[in-house]
């Protein structure tokens, strides 16, 4: 290892990447607060509106987003290595397979009934909610080749125009949301669907600059995406695409499901508890982005060295980042107990709110170590390109441990629940718990991994 390459420049080399991550992901978490503020002025059925399609599509674009990911670990290797004309025809083939999900998406959304009805929710809600989700789907295709963009622009390590971009479109989302939700020059006020327009504007808009500037800019050149000829697909190239990016979606959304499921077994706790329940989730999603964006940058980072077969420097690389997530996410958590009282009385000032949400926080504190080892883990194995052993921890975990015994403990079936963790105490313990399971787990199987993977050389 040279002396550029000690630890602590591994850690810089992380940290240089991770930071344009995290700003791009919190402008895009930014998009939906803006959402839910502007429509919350317009009626309560707008916001219910809102609420229900908002949650249908994030589970279908999460899911896709999800397969769409295998990208980024297969062109970092092939950065890694240098096959820099392989990343153009690897482009070219992730253009089918967005193509391939968008028109799967689309069907979906365009026919949400089946999942609507589950709701149970009035006919007026349900046609609004049709609408909302039917204006997304126009906007699906171009969000899927957006994610291509990024996903090159991350895998080879240069996230910042995607940031620039994300935080742009951050900026068009309020007067667009204000002409498509409140009406004007002769648009009419449209409510909750004039999100989902103003959505479908900004995506269209972000797809179409990136392709511009992946046409212009001399950076792209190399890859030969433009000049060399269209490309069929070839189905050797989607399956290696569809046999890491299947169970990549599938862990997406089984974290998504196992926090959508939580929510409404806990709904049945009276609207107080959920009202606790949903200041607790949506600040540790905010607290969720710092690994998040750790754990993507190291991952970029180890599927570059594993491309270059420096597997030595992926293995350091790997914990160096699972290292700097976990220190940063530990000592955020604990600042965050200590100013639990004052963020939760920024979120309500309902006395019987903030009661409810104040025992809550001790679980962010608590599992902030074990949420981001398992997410930078994860990404890691994903350099490696391994993904379906994870997606099965994950599955035993967070639907069979979390949500499995949250219920016994949360609402109590057996009578033999501890008081303390009755409610929704019981639902946040079990969600640590598996955290934790799937944290040892993965940081288990990666040791396997990367002993195989040093055997190559």
């Amino acid at each position: 290892m040279t002396p550029t390459q000690t630890p602590p420049r591994f850690t810089l080399r992380i940290a240089a990447l991770a930071w344009p991550i995290l700003i791009g992901q919190l402008a895009v978490i930014a998009n939906g607060v803006i959402d839910t503020a502007m429509t919350s002025r317009f009626s309560a059925t707008d916001l219910a509106t809102l609420a229900l399609g908002a949650s249908i599509y994030i589970s279908i674009f999460v899911g896709l987003n999800g397969v769409l990911a295998a990208m980024s670990p297969v062109i970092g290797q092939l950065f890694g290595a240098q096959r820099f004309q392989d990343i153009g025809a690897e482009i070219k083939q992730g253009i089918w397979l967005a193509l391939f999900l968008t028109i799967a998406g689309c069907i979906a959304l365009a026919f949400p009934q089946p999942l609507l009805a589950l709701a149970h929710a009035s006919p007026e809600l349900n046609e609004k909610s049709m609408l909302y989700l039917r204006i997304l789907a126009l906007a699906l295709p171009a969000t899927l080749g957006f994610r291509i963009y990024a996903s090159l622009n991350t895998a080879i390590g240069q996230p910042k125009m995607v940031m620039a971009l994300q935080v742009g479109a951050l900026a068009l989302k309020v007067p667009l949301n204000a002409l498509f939700i409140f009406g004007g020059f002769g648009i009419p006020a449209l409510g909750g669907p004039g999100c989902a327009v103003a959505t479908a504007v900004i995506a269209w808009t972000l797809f179409l600059v990136g392709g511009l500037l992946l046409r212009t800019h001399s950076s792209y050149r190399a890859y030969g995406i433009f000049g060399t000829g269209l490309a069929a697909p070839k189905w050797a190239a989607q399956r290696e695409l569809l046999k890491l990016g299947i169970p990549m979606g599938l862990s997406y959304l089984i974290e998504v499901t196992a926090f959508t499921f939580m929510a409404l077994f806990i709904a049945r706790l009276g609207a107080t508890v959920v009202a606790g329940h949903q200041i607790t989730a949506n600040f540790g999603t905010v607290l969720y982005m710092l690994p998040l964006s750790i754990a993507n940058a190291t991952g970029i980072l180890v599927a570059q060295a594993v491309g270059a077969r420096e597997f030595d420097m992926a293995r350091r690389i790997g914990f160096a980042g699972i290292r700097l997530a976990a220190i940063l996410s530990v000592s955020i958590g604990g600042i965050v107990w200590l100013a639990r009282e004052a963020i939760i009385r920024a979120y309500t000032p309902d006395a019987s709110v903030a009661a409810t949400a104040l025992p809550l926080f001790v679980f962010i504190a608590f599992y902030q170590l074990f949420d981001s080892v398992q997410v930078t883990t994860a990404f890691v194995l994903r350099a490696y390109k391994v993904a379906v052993v994870p997606t099965l921890m994950y599955a035993f975990a967070l639907w069979g441990v979390g949500l499995g015994g949250g219920y016994v403990l949360g609402l109590d079936p057996f009578g033999f629940s501890p008081p303390i963790f009755q409610g929704a105490a019981g639902f946040w313990m079990g969600n640590s718990t598996s955290l934790a399971l799937v944290a040892a787990g993965l940081l288990w199987y990666l040791h396997l991994v990367q002993r195989n993977a040093g055997h190559e050389r």
